[in-house]
């Protein structure tokens, strides 16, 4: 809500009045799914957290759903210009308040979008189960990095100042929300303590672990846990800020 003053001109009288205007822009919410999944897991929150006065756009990431074919050429830089692609479009909606912009990611999505806050502006951020990958992968195919040498890299301390995506949370001065599967096996703990140990600026760190959870969330319980700690999440840092 906010203010606009008036003057109302009646018999050569100037009146002074004011307008109370509610707020017409709205913050707008990204989601990026993981690798394997699609906008599809995304939609019921979004329509949850819209229904709360945010526009919220899903997508899918290429060689995802429609353009799945394609997954075995997709590299990591490629995904992340589908992501600026998809956050341009969502600041460009006429309802969208461009300086209160939300993204939440999940496993890839969640790396992506720790490195989306270093090249646009975000202020709230949301990371469940965060994956992580060495720098030099950038332009590599995707689907054919090796596994093994991702669970190493998982599984040991990496400093902000050897990884882009955590040097970009190191330098991310919003409010963060990173969430952890209890029982992930493609994500250890390690990796979410080197995602929380880097956001060193934030206005706000909220960590919240999914008990007995596994990475995709498989068990409709565990999905629900997870949609609830989200939607509270939101109404506190997103809606409260309004």
């Amino acid at each position: 809500m906010h203010r606009e003053p008036i003057s109302i001109t009646v018999s050569g009288q100037e009146l002074s009045g004011t307008f109370a205007v509610p707020e017409t822009h709205m913050p707008g919410v990204l989601f990026i799914h993981g690798w394997s999944g699609s906008q599809q897991n995304d939609l019921h929150r979004a329509e949850e957290i819209a229904g709360l006065g945010c526009v919220c756009l899903t997508f899918d990431l290429r060689g995802h759903a429609g353009t799945e074919a394609m997954r075995g050429d997709v590299t990591p830089a490629d995904n992340m210009a589908d992501v600026l692609a998809a956050y341009d479009r969502l600041v460009g909606h006429p309802l969208v308040d461009k300086s209160a912009i939300a993204v939440i990611g999940s496993s890839y999505g969640g790396y992506l979008a720790a490195l989306l806050t270093a090249k646009r502006a975000v202020r709230w951020l949301s990371l469940r189960v965060p994956a992580l990958y060495r720098d030099n992968s950038w332009e590599s195919i995707k689907a054919r990095l090796d596994r093994d040498d991702l669970n190493l890299y998982r599984g040991q301390y990496v400093s902000p100042d050897a990884n882009t995506a955590l040097g970009a949370c190191a330098g991310f001065e919003g409010d963060v929300l990173v969430v952890e599967s209890e029982f992930d096996h493609l994500v250890p703990h390690t990796t979410i303590s080197n995602y929380v140990g880097a956001f060193r600026k934030a206005k706000s760190l909220t960590y919240r672990v999914v008990k007995g959870a596994d990475h995709a969330l498989t068990e409709k319980h565990d999905r629900e846990a997870y949609s609830s700690l989200l939607i509270r999440w939101i109404k506190e840092m997103v809606i409260g800020a309004r």
